[in-house]
């Protein structure tokens, strides 16, 4: 069981245990004063959790932050006065700019959102962090390099304090729109979450999606199909995806390849390297039938077999012939979902002993450990650092700032998308309505699905290693 899913049981379990504690309290308090005051409250105890505490947040919000940036990136002292930040630095102005503050929030940041204000005129950003925060917390100045030095960068809390002493993390700027570039995806959607705005933009781009993405098909159940022949029509429709949105961004039909390795598999191959490992749910043991989109023959077409040895052998004839000088793919450590670690290591894996060698890594995380909602705050706004309690190893965070239109590129590809087209669960949306009554969040105008409000943003947040 990875550590998400043991946070996630243990939450559970203690919000169980609170439930039947709170009932128990009703009850009792029901038999010995008014037997209606039970029924009044329960529904409103019940609107109260939903608003405010329905949050997966396994840290406390008092808890600091933790960040090594490594030797690449340079540090400097910055201070505020009245508001407005200043540094002793020289930027050329495409850097990665990282402020390290504390932030304590005020009381009615334990209701409502606490964010931070960036004020630069048409630059304009807000950033937002967890209810009740008290720690160090990195805000991502990308992009605001000239109101910073010109000294017009304002900075102004709402429902929370900037306290402590102030830094500023400096990564120095590094040419990726005129490399080639390669996006590994575990699956339809990873690549345009992450780096829609990186692999648009780039002169030469490849989007190597790993696996077909074919379980959880209860939405294709309900036309009336079996479990098995719902998973393979999903399947094949986000094969279908992984090949065709990448179109939308510019990215050549010869440069969009998918795999069909098999959802969930993939730590299953790893551990049995010669073994297949076949679809959990779509009665299919050969990868092929999820490939036939793809513009040229790779290693794994030959039997078809799911194991890791093809994958390796399909990973190594793509580095072969694309040549990437820029290396994409999941973070080893903030990115928990097992399919996302598992991708990283088969790309480093299918490196080793490789003529070719890329430039630049850069490592993205579309899930996290500890906060299901991260990157925190509405569709449009800037991405602040993740929640990170210890730092394990260096890395120099690395952020692309998005234009509106390309906002809205992205939002465009990420509703081409059959994944996140489905309408949310009854409770989910009325969980979505009572938190914006009564918590003051607002939907994302691009989409019900959350991955609309979580990736539709000002930036794109890597974290980058030279090789």
């Amino acid at each position: 069981m990875s550590r998400k899913q043991q946070l996630l049981k243990r939450h559970r379990r203690n919000k169980r245990l609170g439930l039947l504690a709170g009932l128990v309290a009703l009850v009792a308090l029901g038999v010995f004063s008014w037997w209606w005051l039970p029924l009044l409250l329960l529904p409103l105890l019940w609107a109260a959790h939903e608003a405010w505490f329905a949050d997966h947040l396994f840290y406390a919000p008092g808890e600091d932050y933790a960040y090594d940036f490594g030797d690449q990136v340079q540090q400097v002292s910055a201070s505020l006065h009245d508001g407005w930040l200043k540094a002793d630095c020289t930027l050329q102005g495409d850097e990665t700019l990282v402020l390290e503050l504390r932030l304590k929030s005020s009381w009615l940041g334990r209701f409502l959102d606490p964010r931070v204000e960036l004020l630069a005129g048409e630059q304009a950003d807000r950033q937002t962090f967890e209810r009740g925060v008290d720690g160090v917390r990195f805000l991502n100045l990308t992009g605001l390099a000239a109101p910073l030095q010109a000294g017009t960068l304002r900075l102004r809390g709402r429902h929370c304090r900037l306290q402590g002493q102030l830094r500023l993390w400096i990564t120095p700027s590094v040419e990726l729109q005129r490399r080639r570039v390669m996006v590994i995806a575990p699956h339809a959607d990873d690549a345009e979450l992450a780096a829609y705005g990186l692999y648009s933009q780039a002169d030469e781009s490849w989007v190597v999606t790993l696996t077909a993405g074919e379980i959880e098909a209860e939405h294709y159940q309900q036309m009336g199909l079996a479990k098995a022949e719902a998973a393979r029509l999903k399947g094949r429709l986000r094969a279908w995806d992984s090949i065709a949105v990448p179109r939308w961004a510019g990215v050549p039909e010869s440069h969009c390849i998918q795999l069909g390795y098999f959802c969930l598999q993939l730590p299953a191959m790893q551990a049995a390297p010669d073994q297949p490992a076949a679809s959990r749910e779509a009665d299919l043991a050969d990868i092929r039938v999820f490939r036939q989109f793809n513009p040229f023959p790779l290693p794994g077409d030959r039997d078809g077999a799911p194991t890791w040895h093809n994958l390796l052998a399909d990973l190594r004839a793509l580095l072969e012939r694309a040549k990437p000088e820029v290396l994409v793919m999941p973070h080893p450590q903030l990115d928990p979902h097992p399919d996302h670690i598992c991708a990283q290591a088969a790309v480093l894996e299918a490196l080793q002993g490789m003529a070719w060698q890329p430039q630049t890594l850069l490592c993205y995380a579309n899930h996290l450990h500890d906060n299901d909602r991260w990157p925190m705050g509405d569709s449009g706004d800037g991405v602040a650092l993740p929640p990170q309690l210890s730092a394990a190893q260096a890395w120099a965070p690395c952020s692309l700032v998005l234009d509106c239109a390309t906002q809205r590129d992205k939002a465009m590809a990420l509703g081409m998308m059959h994944d996140l087209q489905p309408a949310a669960p009854f409770k989910r949306r009325l969980r979505r309505l009572l938190q914006r009554w009564l918590a003051g969040r607002q939907p994302s105008p691009f989409g019900e699905n959350e991955f609309f409000r979580k990736a539709v943003r000002r930036h794109e947040l890597f974290w980058r290693r030279e090789l």
